[in-house]
């Protein structure tokens, strides 16, 4: 069994569900009357410019392409980017002038939204999985084990530990790098939606909450720990220092891995950055403790020794990771339609899941120290809370703070198509123009989009006016009509995006009059009711 548990670590696919690419970076310089506008293009992407016409620059990521504009003919600029397998929606890149300089740190104020913001996100998130890793049983029992040995080992105690604590950083950021490199955008799009990729995850977490709750126990071949701390021990330097930090990524993989491969998923749906900035927030804050406890030694001696708590934080862990499971089994089942998880049950499941937090730390509260168990009831109330919260989700309550990860709500109070030719058809009958929703199973931006805009009174009364198709773009089901065989929905779905609108990513909305001709430009992902409603035509 140990064996078998080993070789499905060493497969697990920490990295999908891709949705929000941004191969383009726009900067701005003002100089004079003119204004310089920046773009830099990553490789193997070109863009196009939609004011330009059929225009297209390609530029490797490190140069700029340069486009000088009279302060008279100044406009926002629309453009999209593509490369071999996808294209990204339309995208308009506002700027404003501050006035005449020549100073390259003056000029335009870019409003692109979901970059540095998305990033920062990412990072924040990936200094809240280092804290929860620091209080995992396989991390803080070697934090004083750790620090013992730099003291005693030199007179540069602090200083070899602050150079521990960086080469946890420089391993986890090279991860995240890595996987940037191997995988690239595109393919972690591609993963995302895949049924054996889903639920090997799915799998993967059940057996890691499984190890949480004590039924066993999850550890990597003692051989490569003692090998790499061998090696440690025998290198000086910062070689050696690196080899040590190395070790506690190994041993401390039964914990952080599911930590690690959560933040992942989510980081490589915002941008080719995302993993690498997410790992340095998560070795940021798992490193932090080593250094810290160097440089002030005396803070060991207040510092909560390791014992029953460990377990209880092991036992919460559990409970979440096997909430945070049921979204790859989600995706997978509406993809093919199996309908084994409807909506219901998933928040049935969470609620259980978030009940039996509150209630295993109540059931035990008697065994710890008064100080404790003001801290157990600041667990123990927001988990009966949000249980209660999740409750009327079970009768259709739109429950927006799990819209990321629950399965989509049932549009209501209007007829909807899912197939292209019949909803076009419907509206030649009828004389309506016609949205298309094009949506994707694996999309966490679609489903936000869905609980906070279409879900919106307001929204839902100008929709009337409209026949709204919804499309797939992620529906394995094999469609009938299939131009080939064995063609699936999805891929159906997919090719009219990408040869009729020139796009591959979702959430995309268009719409059209009853004949398909485009009456406004395609609006992307936003949570704004207002900015929808206002992008409407009718």
């Amino acid at each position: 069994m140990k064996r078998l548990l080993t070789i499905l670590l060493l497969l697990i696919p920490l990295f999908a569900a891709a949705q929000m690419v941004q191969p383009v970076t726009w900067s701005g310089v003002e100089a004079g009357d003119s204004v310089r506008l920046k773009a830099a293009i990553e490789p193997g992407w070109h863009m196009t410019i939609i004011e330009f016409g059929d225009r297209e620059f390609e530029e490797e990521f490190t140069d700029s392409f340069v486009i000088t504009l009279a302060k008279a003919d100044l406009t926002p600029i629309r453009f999209n980017a593509c490369d071999d397998q996808m294209c990204t929606a339309p995208e308009l890149w506002s700027y404003s002038v501050s006035g005449p300089t020549e100073s390259e740190t003056n000029g335009l104020t870019a409003k692109r939204s979901n970059s540095a913001s998305g990033l920062l996100w990412i990072f924040l998130l990936g200094m809240a999985g280092g804290l929860l890793a620091i209080f995992t049983p396989c991390v803080w029992p070697i934090i004083p084990m750790t620090v013992s040995f730099f003291i005693k080992r030199t007179d540069q105690g602090a200083r070899n530990a602050i150079l521990y604590g960086l080469s946890i950083i420089i391993l986890y950021v090279g991860l995240g790098l890595l996987i940037t490199i191997i995988f690239g955008a595109s393919a972690l799009n591609e993963l995302s939606t895949n049924a054996v990729v889903n639920i090997i995850f799915f799998l993967l977490l059940v057996v890691f909450a499984l190890s949480f709750f004590g039924l066993f126990e999850i550890t990597l071949p003692d051989s490569w720990s003692t090998k790499l701390d061998s090696k440690a021990r025998s290198t000086g330097g910062f070689l050696g220092i690196l080899f040590m930090a190395f070790t506690l990524v190994i041993v401390s993989f039964s914990c952080t891995g599911p930590i690690i491969g959560t933040l992942l998923v989510e980081a490589a749906g915002h941008s080719l950055l995302a993993p690498a900035v997410g790992m340095l927030g998560f070795a940021i804050a798992l490193a932090l403790p080593f250094s810290l406890f160097a440089m002030f030694p005396q803070w060991l001696k207040s510092a909560p020794k390791s014992g029953d708590w460990m377990t209880s934080f092991k036992v919460v862990l559990a409970f979440l990771e096997l909430a945070l499971s049921l979204k790859f089994l989600s995706v997978a089942d509406l993809a093919y339609g199996w309908g084994i998880l409807p909506r219901w049950l998933f928040i049935a499941i969470w609620i259980a899941c978030f009940a039996g937090i509150g209630i295993y730390l109540l059931v035990r509260i008697h065994k710890v120290s008064v100080t404790r168990i003001i801290i157990r009831l600041l667990i123990i109330i927001p988990s009966f809370a949000f249980a209660a919260y999740l409750v009327p989700g079970l009768w259709g309550a739109p429950v927006k703070a799990i819209s990321a990860f629950a399965p989509p709500m049932p549009i209501e109070g209007r007829e909807v198509f899912h197939d292209y030719e019949q909803g076009m058809a419907y509206a030649r009958q009828t004389g309506k123009p016609v949205i298309i929703d094009f949506t994707g199973y694996g999309c966490v931006n679609c489903r936000k989009m869905e609980v906070f805009v279409l879900a919106n009174d307001s929204v839902k009364a100008r929709l009337e006016n409209y026949v709204f198709i919804e499309l797939y773009v992620d529906d394995r089901r094999v469609a009938e009509d299939g131009k080939t065989q064995g063609e699936s929905i999805g891929e159906k779905n997919s090719a009219i995006q990408r040869e009729q609108f020139g796009s591959n990513a979702q959430p995309f909305y268009v719409q059209l009059n009853e004949w398909g001709n485009p009456v406004a430009e395609p609006m992307a992902f936003t949570t704004d009711p207002m900015e929808f409603i206002n992008w409407l035509k009718y």
